[in-house]
């Protein structure tokens, strides 16, 4: 299973220009944690930073910074780290453990944004999987069971 079938298509993103006092109104309206921070082109939306809810606390609000006046630019990782969606799910569970993060945005080769993928989508797909394993273990032993009798 490659991580272009899981990714939710449905990505809430922010600007650079936003103030992040506006950024995090739109993480509490949208009910979301993080924002892909995007920025506009020709090819489509080129994702070039990730805002989460935990950079606006470490680096504004225990900072006593002004949240009206600071843009998304000034906050956001800019390093971010994306999938390809033929990427598997195990090459982006390494990616998420390399690199500490929880969320992961999903992109063409041009970096255009199509998606993104969270810990628990993952988790949700791995459990499945693995409750697939018990399961067949069950049937084994039940089958060898009324082979035996």
């Amino acid at each position: 299973m490659n991580v272009g079938e899981i990714c939710n298509r449905t990505v809430v993103f922010a600007y650079q220009y936003m103030s992040v006092s506006e950024a995090a109104r739109l993480m509490l309206e949208q009910h979301v944690g993080s924002l892909v921070v995007i920025e506009e082109t020709d090819r489509g939306r080129i994702v070039v930073g990730m805002l989460t809810d935990r950079d606006i606390a470490v680096a504004v609000v225990a900072r006593d910074f002004n949240a009206q006046t600071l843009s998304v630019a000034e906050v956001m990782s800019k390093d971010c780290i994306t999938a390809r969606t033929e990427d598997s799910v195990h090459d982006v569970l390494s990616l998420m453990r390399g690199h500490g993060v929880r969320r992961i945005p999903v992109t063409t080769e041009d970096a255009v944004l199509i998606g993104i993928v969270t810990l628990d989508d993952l988790l949700e797909i791995v459990t499945e999987e693995l409750r697939g394993l018990v399961l067949a273990i069950g049937s084994e032993r039940k089958r060898e069971t009324r082979v035996r009798e």
